[in-house]
């Protein structure tokens, strides 16, 4: 891959796996409710995902996009449908308690085919920053690997930002208005589908 593409790739990729979206406030919610050690298990469910959409996409799955816009917009209500759904659960929950397990690693690496940020990073950085001919694999590649570090820095950050704001929350009440704040934020994330 061209050097002068790195930089540019990993602007990139910072913005998208660092900003506000369903993953990294799933992030943070798993790290207020069950520690930074558990919620790594959804961190790595959340990248292996990411990675197998970055690859099919790379392999040509986001060209059905383009052939079949319908299938976009089913994408769309269906990953809007989901979040509406999560941010219900993640409102409606209470302080957490002992028998109450985080997001499997499974349930993070499926939810990336159902996010439609997820499709909209991994369809811009392939057919933005991958390179023709002979040159394309290795700079797809190149792309995977950035999204990788700056997705397990940016993740393992709003991880421990939510174990970090666990320790404020201290009564039932607080739990609830935490609560409600990713609920709403996280159903928030629905607009920037659709914008």
């Amino acid at each position: 891959m061209d050097i002068a593409l790195l930089g540019p790739v990993a602007g990139f990729a910072l913005a998208a796996c660092g900003t506000p979206g369903p993953n990294n406030l799933l992030l943070a919610s798993a790290g207020s409710r069950f520690g930074y050690i558990a919620s790594l298990r959804l961190l790595l469910g959340i990248m292996l995902g990411l990675q197998g959409l970055l690859l099919l996409t790379a392999l040509g799955l986001g060209r059905l996009f383009e052939l079949w816009p319908a299938l976009q917009w089913a994408l769309k209500l269906a990953g809007s449908a989901y979040l509406l759904w999560l941010a219900w659960r993640i409102a409606m929950a209470s302080a957490p308690d002992a028998g109450e397990r985080s997001m499997s690693w499974g349930q993070g690496a499926l939810f990336q085919f159902l996010n439609p940020k997820s499709w909209l990073m991994a369809i811009s950085a392939i057919s933005g920053f991958t390179l023709a001919g002979e040159h394309y694999w290795p700079s797809a590649l190149a792309v995977l690997g950035v999204f990788l570090f700056f997705g397990m820095v940016t993740g393992h950050l709003w991880a421990l930002l939510g174990m970090r704001v666990r320790r404020w929350l201290r009564t039932e009440a607080d739990w609830r208005r935490f609560n409600r704040a990713m609920g709403a934020l996280t159903a928030a994330c629905v607009a920037m589908i659709w914008y």
